[in-house]
């Protein structure tokens, strides 16, 4: 059993711990300064809705209007509490979205655009035309810039007397929350088109970064969240509309999702941009285009994947924060990993000791039924060697080796001994640990978060030897020298002693989130181990019985 466990942890370090050298991330440093409250970051009530039809039938009707166009280039700068907007009216797009309260990987302030992909494909809120291109390129047109009264928004309009369109941005001070709208005319008729986002998103100086962007929508009719990463379109664009209750574009942290303000189908259009950066190599990213009609009027989402800010905006947008297979367990994890941090400890560090230390209290009995299997396996060892003799020539393919194992299985049955039972404590903690991995790998929270000389919870150490993975392996080592060996095998034997440095070389480059929780629980299970040890006396070794012998038949 103990070798199949080990089997069991070496294909999880597969999936958990080899994964990172692959897609290891560099060190995300804190922010700089704690991320806004709900309350602040999203605004209670919502723009009243139009009806969409409406809206488009009087775009369609109204004659086109004469020549209106900027004198000259202009960028308009939007400054609120949580992020800073920089638009160019050569396009009436975006060139710069910075949030305030985030760093990059090198400590500054994150940018979402990619800024190298600009010389390759367009700004983001770009037109892209469904039915064909009209006469005027409107992504190189110089548009009439109107800002509003308070700072926070910017009317653009152009028209050549023949295409005539009109974008409208609206922000908000102290709110993730904006409002987009594009209308989109030519010779007085409505053209369908799309607003884009192109060339990837979200923090572009992470390594591997576009494993994590996709495309994402929300099928409200099926309700089913839809990802798409750029490898979808690597035949071209991939199109899909339908009823939406957002579309947009995300990686592990971030999101833009375009949110529609009509009860309506909307379309989203997937892209593979390969972009050249600073390495010299092209690297595909993805891009995204939504709307569809001729008027698109949507709310707008632009920020952390923050699961209380997601929630206030609309249900169904914490279905972007990605829990794995477990999700069952990451995200109750987290929420009481979140609730202690607001209401006692104000440390996510001190939030997962907390955690780790309460989990194993409610494995406690799992422990105990380990141990007492263990000692009273380790009773029998003397009988099972002696079947293990008597079938010493037996080949695995051998019929008489299934007899072997039932003998060793009526041992276990007569003594009430249960052989999978020494290792249910462990078995039950892979999905757990599983679900910290995934926790510590997509919230925001965690992102950046320390804890005494962790800088950053959700990443490796940043001293030059990582001191939580050597404790830890010096901790199981000691945990294993007071567990009781159920196992006789001198080969088994040594071979378990190596567990404590496979699991060091696999924790080693692991988020010290992750070490911290498997520490702590080692330190844990060396007091209950003391004191089982202490509890219950170890069980003498069952003798065995030889068989009697009758007198001997005389010839």
């Amino acid at each position: 059993m103990e070798l199949r466990l080990l089997i069991a942890f070496v294909l999880m370090g597969i999936v958990l711990f080899i994964t990172p050298y692959f897609y290891k991330a560099p060190v995300v440093p804190k922010r700089t300064s704690p991320a806004a409250t709900p309350a602040q970051a999203v605004q209670a009530t919502a723009p009243p809705l139009v009806q969409k039809s409406e809206v488009a039938e009087a775009a369609a009707a109204a004659p086109s209007p004469g020549q209106i166009s900027g004198d000259k280039e202009e960028v308009f700068t939007i400054d609120t509490q949580l992020y800073r907007v920089r638009l160019n009216n050569v396009g009436g797009v975006v060139v710069d979205w910075t949030l305030k309260k985030y760093l990059d990987s090198t400590g500054k302030p994150l940018e979402l655009v990619n800024k190298p992909a600009l010389v390759k494909v367009p700004p983001p809120f770009s037109i892209a035309y469904k039915d064909g291109k009209p006469a005027t390129q409107l992504n190189s047109a110089k548009f009439k810039a109107t800002t509003s009264p308070d700072g926070l928004g910017v009317d653009y309009e152009y028209s050549d007397g023949k295409t005539h369109c009109i974008k409208s941005f609206r922000f908000s001070k102290n709110s993730y929350l904006s409002d987009i709208k594009s209308e989109l005319t030519e010779n007085g008729i409505g053209v369908p088109h799309l607003l884009e986002w192109r060339g990837g998103f979200g923090d572009i100086t992470v390594l591997n970064r576009q494993s994590a962007q996709k495309a994402v929508f929300y099928d409200l009719s099926n309700s089913k969240l839809v990802v798409h990463p750029a490898s979808a379109a690597k035949n071209g664009p991939v199109t899909a509309a339908g009823d939406y209750s957002f579309a947009g574009i995300e990686d592990t942290f971030f999101a833009a999702l375009f949110l529609p303000k009509e009860r309506s189908t909307i379309e989203i259009e997937t892209f593979k941009d390969d972009i050249t950066l600073s390495t010299g190599k092209d690297e595909p990213f993805v891009g995204a285009g939504v709307g569809g009609d001729a008027v698109n009027n949507f709310s707008l989402f632009l920020g952390p994947k923050d699961l209380e800010l997601l929630k206030r905006v609309d249900p169904r947008l914490p279905m972007v924060i990605d829990w794995g297979w477990f999700w069952f367990i990451a995200k109750p994890l987290f929420l009481a990993m979140h609730w202690l941090d607001d209401h006692f400890t104000h440390n996510y560090g001190w939030s997962i000791v907390l955690i780790t230390i309460i989990i194993n209290i409610v494995l406690l009995p799992l422990r105990f039924t380990s141990m007492k299997s263990a000692k009273k396996m380790q009773g029998l060892q003397p009988q099972i060697q002696a079947i293990n003799a008597k079938y010493k020539n037996v080949g695995l393919r051998d019929p008489k080796k299934a007899e072997q194992n039932q003998e060793v299985m009526d041992l276990y049955k007569k003594h009430g001994v249960n052989p999978m039972g020494g290792c249910l404590p462990m078995v039950v903690q892979l999905p757990i640990l599983y679900a910290f991995y995934q926790v510590l790998s997509v919230t925001i929270e965690l992102r950046g978060a320390p804890w005494l000389w962790v800088t950053d919870l959700s990443q490796p150490e940043t001293l030059p030897i990582h001191l939580l993975p050597i404790i830890m392996i010096v901790t199981q080592f000691l945990m294993q020298s007071m567990t009781p060996n159920p196992g006789a095998d001198p080969a088994q034997a040594r071979m378990m002693k190596f567990m404590p440095l496979m699991f060091g070389f696999f924790f080693y480059n692991m988020s010290s989130g992750l070490v911290l929780y498997w520490l702590t629980g080692n330190l844990v299970g060396i007091i209950q181990q003391w004191l089982m040890n202490k509890a219950t006396p170890a069980v003498a070794p069952v003798a065995i019985t030889a068989p009697k012998l009758g007198p001997k038949k005389k010839k």
